[in-house]
This record gives C-alpha cells, structure tokens and sequence, in this order.
C-alpha cells in the first residue's frame, strides 16, 4: 500500500434523522479521527440517498450555487424554498423543500396536500437555463401522483364535466381526461431524474398509500380511498399516454409523484445514493484510501434498500468499509455482512431511553468514532 494511501480516510455518512446533518456526522467523526492521529489524511463527503441532504451532498461534491424560490407548500402557504444549481448548469432540487411533511405541520393530510410547490422549483430551474434537473423525492408530504407538480408546469387534469380537479390527493379520484399540452415546451428538452431509494409500486399492500399514507397523516379509511385514486390514475395515464405505471418499481416514490413525471415527463428514476456516487465517481476516491467510513441514523433491514452504507459499500469493493451508526436493528455482523461492511459502530452504545439521544448524540457519535479509529489505526 502507498504511503499516502495508508493514511487516507474517506468519510461519507448520511445524516442522522432528526439529530446531526450529514455535514455534521461528517465534521465530528472527522474530529475524532484526528483526535487519535493527527496525521490522517481525512477527507469528509457528506450524502444522502434523494432525501434530507441532496443538496448539500451534490454541492458539498461537485460544487455549485444555492438557490432560493419562493413557491406554494404542501398546503398552499407560501415558502422559500432551496434549490443547489451545480458548476455543469445541473439543477438538483428536493422535493421536500417545497413539499415536504414539516411544511404541513399538524394538518398534514395527503388528500389535501400538493406537490404544486415542486412543480415550481421545477420552472425556477427551467429559468435558471438547466436542462438536467435531479429531484430528491423523500420526504414528502403528499400523495397526489405529481399532479399538483404537473399543474404547475402547465398540465391539466379535468374530471367528466371537464372542470379542472383539485391539484391534491383527493383530486386524483375524479381525473377523467389529462391535457399534457399546456406543459411548458422547455420540458421537451430537459433530461428530468427522479431519486428515490424506495422500489414502491404506484399502489397496492406496497405502494404508495399503504406503505407511506399513514406517516402522513392519513387513516385507514384514507389509505384505502388514495390507493383507490391511484389506481384509477394508472389507468387513466395509461390511456392517455400510452405509459404503463402501473407496476413501474420505483413509481410510488414521494406519494407517486415519481410515476406521474415519469408518465407525462419521460422522468427517469433512480436511486439517490447511486447516482450521487456515480457523479463524484464515488469508486476512484475509495481506491485511494486506506478506510472508509459509512453510516446513518439507523442501521436496519431497509438500509439494503438503496440507503447510503449499503451504496458506500457498492462502490467501494477494495476498501474496508465501516459504518457508524445512531442505533441498530437486528443482528449486527449479520447487517455488516449483507451490506458489505467491515464493522458496524453504534454511537447509542450505552442504550440511552429516546428523551436523551437529542441531548448527548454529539458526545456518543465523537467517542465511538474515536474507538473505531483505534480499533482501525491500533499503533496511534
């Protein structure tokens, strides 16, 4: 191994949910590294997997320009919202920004929520003059199959008396007829991706109404009223356009807002974490060091799901890979083996109680950090 190599660590987590951006993981396990040997080489690429963050990772990456737009949120209130334009003219957006559950506070409802805002931050990059634009699809606040976000880039939706249906979730139920020719022309010459790291169908027991209505604020009965409306929509844009979403994986990301621009957009989906990986040319960096270091908020079952270590460890084959994570899941050299990971760290080693996590994660991530440091570097 190369001198220099034998002291390179690349660190590249996700954020921890609800605690530490991924920006912040980055900078405290970076500090314990140092902590322990000063002379590391350490280099910090914070991710994300088309959630919280995709901004960030893509700037922090390739570099580029933050935007802000002020558009509609979920619930029509008006918000700035951030968009990262990155140094080749891409526009990288998250969805959530416009249209994401925070903005819907305690009235959140998936019938009554729109993806309009996103449709906005849409033509703010149009604007912009970009003609690539990826659009980070977690958490959001809606289940409306994208049509508020096609409404505001110029499609109409019209029920059988031909009135225009309300650019919501509960709009879906009465789309009889779809106008994609008011779209805005600039489309026809943009490549849109959408990044998702979920596989969910447009509907049905994993789709987008099950799997995700209820942490947005549906009930039972609503749940079952919005995969009714997205099935019927499927149907309809299958008429109309000839696209079968239907059973597209993927098409369900953001309450299907990923297979209503797929349908009437040619949107192409993929997944977060691999296409960032993809674009800072996440596999050379790894050959170049001696360890990796991976992590987010939770290790679990759903981490081999498009999440962040999972994707770390893909693309990094020649490098030992580890993870330090907020809690785990499971059993964890099962976990680290399917994910293709040296050694998992929990930074809740001390099994803390919910109501102190917040208070002490900081304290927790730094000394567990420090420990895997030595346990990679035991001649510090």
């Amino acid at each position: 191994m190369q001198e220099s190599k034998k002291s390179r660590v690349l660190i590249a987590p996700d954020s921890f949910k609800g605690t530490m951006s991924a920006t912040e993981v980055c900078r405290i396990i970076r500090k314990a590294f140092l902590q322990v040997k000063p002379a590391l080489d350490v280099c910090c690429l914070p991710m994300a997997d088309g959630g919280e963050g995709t901004v960030d990772a893509f700037l922090s990456a390739l570099g580029g320009e933050r935007k802000t737009a002020r558009v509609h949120g979920p619930l029509f209130a008006m918000c700035d919202a951030a968009f990262g334009i990155l140094e080749d003219g891409t526009a990288v957006i998250e969805m959530a920004a416009a249209s994401g559950l925070p903005l819907a506070g305690k009235d959140k409802n998936p019938l009554y929520t729109s993806t309009y805002g996103t449709g906005e931050l849409i033509r703010a990059a149009l604007d912009a003059g970009c003609r690539k634009i990826l659009i980070g699809a977690g958490g959001s606040a809606t289940t409306d199959g994208g049509i508020g976000c096609l409404t505001a880039l110029g499609a109409r939706f019209t029920d059988q008396n031909g009135a225009e249906v309300p650019p919501m979730g509960c709009g879906l139920g009465r789309i009889a007829h779809i106008h994609p020719d008011g779209l805005d022309a600039r489309l026809q010459k943009t490549d849109i991706t959408v990044l998702c790291d979920v596989k969910s169908p447009l509907y049905g027991a994993e789709g987008a109404a099950f799997v995700f209505a209820p942490q947005k604020g549906a009930n039972a009965e609503q749940v079952q009223t919005l995969d009714h409306f997205l099935r019927s929509f499927a149907e309809t844009v299958l008429r109309y356009t000839g696209s079968d979403i239907r059973s597209l994986p993927g098409a369900g990301a953001a309450g299907g807002l990923a297979g209503g621009l797929h349908a009437l957009l040619g949107a192409h989906l993929a997944g977060g974490v691999e296409t960032l990986l993809r674009e800072i040319h996440f596999d050379a960096l790894a050959l170049r060091c001696a360890l990796v270091v991976t992590g987010e908020g939770r290790i679990d079952e759903q981490s081999m799901q498009g999440k962040v270590p999972w994707g770390v460890a893909k693309h990094a084959p020649h490098t030992p890979v580890i993870a330090i994570t907020g809690s785990v899941q499971g059993d964890r050299m099962t976990l680290a083996c399917r994910l293709g990971l040296m050694r998992i760290y929990e930074a809740n080693y001390r099994g803390r109680p919910p109501h102190e996590i917040k208070q002490y994660c900081r304290e927790d991530l730094e000394h567990i950090a420090a420990r895997a440091a030595k346990d990679f570097f035991p001649d510090a």
